[in-house]
C-alpha cells in the first residue's frame, strides 16, 4: 500500500446523526470515513472499496445488520472485512452469540464511549497495515522466486545450446572448406546455364535436361550460401522462450517392435490417454518405409531386430536428416549400451522391465520437450545468422556480409582464373528526397530501390546495401564489357521507374561505378572497392545518371555513357 493512501473505514447507520457523531470521532489524517445509510449501499460500497474495518447498525429499516454480514461472509472478495456490530437492542448473550455466527469481530453498544471507538478501531487499523504489509512482502517474495526461477531456466538452456553450438561449429568447419570449393564451379555452371536460358535457343531434346540441371544447381547453391552466411567465430546462444508441454495434443508414434507381447504390454500402459496414436512396425526396413509415407512426433525403437539394431538404425536416421526423436525400449543390454544408444542420438532410454504409464508418459513429454527446444534452438541460430547479414530495411545483404562475400569471390576469381566486377551504386540526389518529402518516404524508396535491384541481377550476383543510398553489387564470372551492359539497363530500368509513396510519384536516377579485377595480378577487397568508388566519383562528376568502368590493366578511366 502506498504510504500516501488513506486507510477507508465503512460506517453504516440509517440515522445520520449517528454517522456524523462517528465520523468526528474518528477524524484523523490517515482515515477516510465512508458512510452508507441502508444495507443495501453498503453491499455495494464494499464490492467497490478495500475496507479495513466497517462499523455496522444492527437495527435498519429494510434490510438489517444481520442480514448484511451474513451476505457479506457469502462472498470471497468481503468475506474477511473484519465487522463491529454497533447496536442499542439488547446486551443479552443470545443477542450477542447470534451477532458472531452471523461474521462480527465484535460488539459496540449505543450510546458510544468515544475512548471505547477508538481503541477499537485502532487495533482493526493496525491489523489492516500489518496485512498490507505481509501482502506486499509475499508478492516481492514471488517475484524474487519468479526472477530466480527464469534465470534457471536461462541457464539450463543456455548449457543445453552450447552442446548443440559446439557441435555445430565443428561441422561447419569442416563445410566452410567444401563449400567454398565448390562454389567457383557452382557459379560457372549456374551462369552458363542461365545465358543459355537467356538466349532461348535451346534445342527442344535439351530443355528438359538443361532445367534439371538448373534446379539441381540452385538446391546446391542454397546448401553453399546457408554454410556461408552462417558465421563459425561466434557463439549464437539460445535466444527462444522455452515452450511448454501441452499433453492433451494429438501425438502419433511410430513403434519398431518385432515381439508382439512387449508391444502390447507398452500400448496397454497408453490405453487411457486417446491423444497418443500408435503405428507398430516390426523391422528397420518397414519403419523407413513409413517414415517416407508420413510424419511422426516420436519414435519407440527396440534394440534388437530382425534386421539390425538401434544403433544402425539411430546411424541411418541421422545420414538421411531424420529429425524424429527416438526413445529406445528395450529388453536388452545394460548402462553401456545405454550409454552408447544416447550418444548415437536416441532421446531417451527405458529397459522393458520398468514399463509403466508414467515411465511412459515421462519419456514421452521429456523427448518432446527436447525435440521442441532444439528445433526452437536451430530456428534461432537461423533467424541470427539472417539478421546479422541482413540489412533491415531493404532486406539486402549488408555491408558486413559484403565484405566476407567479396574478400571470398577474389580468392575464387584468382584460384580459379575468373573474372569478377564490383559495381557500386549511388542514387542522385537522394538528400533532396529526405529533406524535401521525409525520411519515410526516402525509406520507402529504398526499399523499392532494393526490390529493383535484386529483379534485375542473376541469382550467383550478390546485391548489398553498402551505407545509407549507396549500393554494391559482386558479379562473379563476369567480363568488365558484360557488366557495364547489366549496369547500363539497370540505370534505365530504374530512371523510367515510378517510385510512389502516398499520392507523390518520384523519378529517380542512379550513377554507377564499375570496375574489375586485374588479370595476372592480385587484389585485395578494400582495392576493388577503392576502383569502384573512383568510377563511381567520376559518374557523379559528369552529370550523374551515367555509368563509368574503370579497366585497371589499361590504368585509366573509361567513359562508358
Amino acid at each position: 500500500m502506498p504510504a500516501d493512501e488513506k486507510i477507508k473505514i465503512l460506517v453504516v447507520d440509517d440515522r445520520p446523526e449517528n454517522l456524523l457523531t462517528i465520523e468526528g470521532v474518528l477524524d484523523r489524517p490517515e482515515l477516510t470515513i465512508i458512510t452508507a445509510t441502508s444495507g443495501n449501499q453498503a453491499l455495494e460500497l464494499v464490492l467497490a472499496h478495500a475496507f479495513a474495518l466497517i462499523l455496522l447498525d444492527v437495527q435498519m429499516p429494510g434490510m438489517d445488520g444481520f442480514e448484511v454480514a451474513e451476505l457479506m461472509r457469502g462472498s470471497e472478495k468481503t468475506r474477511h472485512v473484519p465487522i463491529i456490530f454497533v447496536t442499542a437492542i439488547s446486551e443479552e448473550e443470545t443477542h450477542v452469540f447470534a451477532g458472531y455466527e452471523k461474521g462480527a469481530v465484535d460488539y459496540l453498544f449505543k450510546p458510544l464511549d468515544p475512548l471505547i471507538l477508538r481503541s477499537k478501531v485502532n487495533v482493526f487499523v493496525e491489523l489492516f497495515q500489518q496485512r498490507k504489509k505481509l501482502q506486499q512482502g509475499n508478492a516481492e517474495l514471488r517475484r524474487t522466486v519468479a526472477e530466480l526461477e527464469a534465470v534457471n531456466r536461462q541457464i539450463r538452456e543456455q548449457q543445453q545450446s552450447v552442446i548443440e553450438e559446439e557441435r555445430l561449429k565443428v561441422l561447419l568447419q569442416m563445410a566452410g572448406a567444401t563449400a567454398h570449393e565448390l562454389n567457383q564451379p557452382l557459379m560457372v555452371l549456374m551462369g552458363n546455364v542461365q545465358l543459355m536460358e537467356m538466349d532461348g535457343n535451346i534445342p527442344e531434346h535439351l530443355a528438359a535436361r538443361v532445367n534439371k540441371i538448373s534446379e539441381a544447381a540452385n538446391r546446391i547453391s542454397q546448401i553453399v550460401k546457408k554454410i556461408q552466411t552462417l558465421r563459425h567465430d561466434e557463439p549464437k546462444p539460445y535466444a527462444g522462450g522455452k515452450t511448454i508441454l501441452n499433453l492433451e495434443q494429438k501425438v502419433s508414434i511410430l513403434s519398431i517392435e518385432d515381439k508382439d507381447e512387449d508391444f502390447t504390454k507398452v500400448k496397454k500402459n497408453l490405453r487411457d490417454h486417446q491423444q497418443l496414436k500408435m503405428t507398430r512396425v516390426k523391422s528397420l526396413k518397414e519403419a523407413f518405409r513409413c517414415l517416407e509415407k508420413g510424419r511422426f512426433d516420436l519414435i519407440f525403437l527396440d534394440y534388437l531386430l530382425p534386421d539390425g539394431t538401434g544403433l544402425d538404425f539411430l546411424e541411418a536416421v541421422v545420414s538421411q536428416g531424420i529429425e524424429t526423436p527416438v526413445v529406445v525400449i528395450t529388453g536388452q543390454g545394460d548402462e553401456l549400451i545405454a550409454s552408447r544408444i544416447i550418444q548415437a542420438g536416441a532421446y531417451d532410454y527405458l529397459p522393458k522391465d520398468k514399463i509403466s504409464s508414467k515411465a511412459l508418459l515421462r519419456i514421452i513429454a521429456n523427448a518432446l520437450e527436447k525435440a521442441g527446444l532444439k528445433r526452437e534452438m536451430r530456428m534461432a541460430q537461423e533467424k541470427l545468422a539472417e539478421m546479422s547479414v541482413r540489412d533491415e530495411l531493404t532486406g539486402m545483404f549488408n555491408r558486413r556480409h559484403f565484405g566476407e562475400a567479396l574478400e571470398r569471390e577474389i580468392s575464387g576469381a584468382q584460384r580459379y582464373g575468373h573474372g569478377l566486377t564490383l559495381c557500386m551504386i549511388d542514387l542522385d540526389l537522394f538528400k533532396h528526397v529526405n529533406d524535401t518529402h521525409g525520411h519515410l518516404c526516402g525509406d520507402r524508396v529504398l526499399q523499392e530501390f532494393g526490390r529493383l535491384l535484386n529483379d534485375s541481377i542473376r541469382k550467383y550476383d550478390v546485391g548489398c546495401r553498402y551505407g545509407g543510398e549507396e549500393f554494391a553489387v559482386i558479379l562473379p564470372d563476369t567480363s568488365i564489357d558484360k557488366a557495364i551492359s547489366l549496369c547500363e539497363r539497370f540505370r534505365k530500368r530504374v530512371k523510367h521507374h515510378a517510385f510512389t509513396y502516398d499520392d507523390l510519384i518520384l523519378q529517380i536516377t542512379i550513377s554507377i561505378g564499375v570496375a574489375s579485377r586485374p588479370t595476372g595480378v592480385e587484389i585485395t577487397g578494400k582495392q576493388l572497392v577503392a576502383l569502384a568508388d573512383k568510377a563511381l566519383y567520376q559518374a557523379k562528376s559528369q552529370g550523374r545518371d551515367g555509368v563509368v568502368a574503370i579497366r585497371p590493366e589499361t590504368g585509366h578511366l573509361g567513359i562508358e555513357a
